[in-house]
C-alpha cells in the first residue's frame, strides 16, 4: 500500500497515529476490543510485564494500541490498517480480539490469550506444538469448573440446584458442560443447562431460573458471557439468586464470587512470549500455557444485599474481598 493511501485510510479509521508516525526497532500492534477512552488494567499488566523483562518501550519496542471501541466488529473494520503497518508481532487481546483478527488471515507471528479451548476452536494444532503463527495463553481449564461448583456449595450448604448461563458457541463448551455435570453428581447438585448467545436468549433463561427459584446461577465465563455480567448481578439482586462466575471483572460487576484465573497475570505472561519471538523463536514453536495463578474473588457487598453471609472460611482464602 502506498504512503498516502495508508495514511488517508488509517484517518478514516481513526486509528493510532503512532502507528504510521513512528518508527521503533521492533513493532507491535496490540489489538482489543476495549474502548481507548477507558484506562485498561489488561494493557498495563502487560507494559509491566515488559518492563519486568527489562525491555523499554520507545528503544527496544514501540506498543500501538489499535481499539475495537467496545465491538469485534470494529476490530475487523481496522484489521487492514493493522496489517498495513506492517507490525513484527499482533497481540491479540482476548478471543473477541482474536477471531475478529483472523478474518483478515494475517501473515505475521501472534500472541494470544483465549477463554476457549485453543485445539477445539482449530487455532493451534496442539498445546505443545502449534504449528502455524500464533501462540499464547489459554484460560480454559476443565479442573475450575469443577471447583467452582464445589466454591458454591461451601457459599450456599443447602443448594440443591444450580443453573448454568453457557454461551454455546463458545469452543470447548461441551467440555466444560460434561465437567460441570460430573462434579454436580459428586456433589449432589442438579444443574440446568441454559444455552445462551443472545440478549432475548439471556432474559428468557432469567425469566426461567426467577420461575422455577434455582439456588444459584454458574455463568461460563467468556467474552460473550462477560458482557452481561452487570445484567446478571442486577437479576442476582432482585431475586436474590446468587451468581457465581470465573473472572473477577464478574464480581466487579456485582456478582456474589469468582473463581478463576489471575487475567493480569496473565496479561503480564504475554510480554514474555513477545519478547521471545522478538529474539528470533517461532511463534509457532512456542508452547500455549495455561494459566499460573488463579484467584479467589468475593464480592461480600453483593452477598449482603441479597441476604447471603460469606462463611470465615472463604472470607478467609479468598484472594480479594469487595
Amino acid at each position: 500500500m502506498r504512503r498516502r493511501a495508508f495514511v488517508t485510510l488509517a484517518l478514516a479509521l481513526g486509528v493510532p497515529r503512532a502507528a504510521w508516525t513512528q518508527r521503533g526497532p521492533y513493532r507491535v500492534a496490540y489489538v482489543t476490543t476495549e474502548r481507548k477512552d477507558v484506562p485498561s488494567a489488561y494493557l498495563d499488566a502487560f507494559r509491566a510485564g515488559l518492563k519486568a523483562l527489562r525491555v523499554v518501550e520507545g528503544r527496544d519496542l514501540v506498543v500501538d494500541v489499535w481499539s475495537g471501541e467496545g465491538t469485534s466488529a470494529r476490530v475487523t473494520e481496522i484489521m487492514p490498517a493493522v496489517v498495513a503497518s506492517r507490525p513484527d508481532v499482533i497481540v491479540a487481546a482476548g478471543g473477541s480480539a482474536l477471531f475478529a483478527i483472523l478474518k483478515n488471515k494475517p501473515g505475521m507471528p501472534m500472541v494470544f490469550t483465549l477463554s476457549a479451548d485453543p485445539v477445539e476452536a482449530k487455532i493451534v494444532q496442539s498445546y505443545a506444538r502449534p504449528g502455524g503463527n500464533m501462540t499464547g495463553i489459554s484460560l480454559f481449564s476443565l479442573d475450575l469448573v469443577g471447583k467452582r461448583l464445589e466454591l458454591t456449595k461451601e457459599l450456599l450448604p443447602k443448594a440443591k440446584r444450580v443453573a448454568l448461563i453457557v454461551n454455546p458457541q463458545h469452543p470447548g463448551e461441551r467440555l466444560e458442560l460434561a465437567a460441570a455435570k460430573d462434579a454436580a453428581q459428586r456433589l449432589g447438585i442438579t444443574v440446568r443447562y441454559f444455552p445462551v448467545a443472545s440478549e432475548p436468549e439471556l432474559e428468557s433463561a432469567l425469566a426461567d431460573i426467577a420461575r422455577t427459584r434455582d439456588d444459584a446461577i454458574l455463568a461460563f465465563a467468556d467474552g460473550f458471557t462477560l458482557q452481561f455480567a452487570g445484567r446478571i448481578a442486577e437479576f442476582a439482586q432482585k431475586t436474590r439468586i446468587p451468581a457465581v462466575d470465573g473472572w473477577e471483572p464478574f464480581a466487579r460487576a456485582g456478582n456474589v464470587m469468582t473463581y478463576g484465573p489471575d487475567i493480569q497475570d496473565v496479561y503480564r505472561r504475554l510480554a514474555d512470549y513477545v519478547d521471545k519471538i522478538r529474539k528470533g523463536a517461532s511463534a509457532g514453536e512456542l508452547p500455549v500455557e495455561r494459566p499460573k495463578a488463579v484467584e479467589l474473588v468475593v464480592n461480600q457487598t453483593a452477598a449482603q444485599k441479597i441476604g447471603i453471609t460469606i462463611s470465615p472460611v472463604l472470607l478467609a482464602v479468598a484472594n480479594k474481598v469487595i
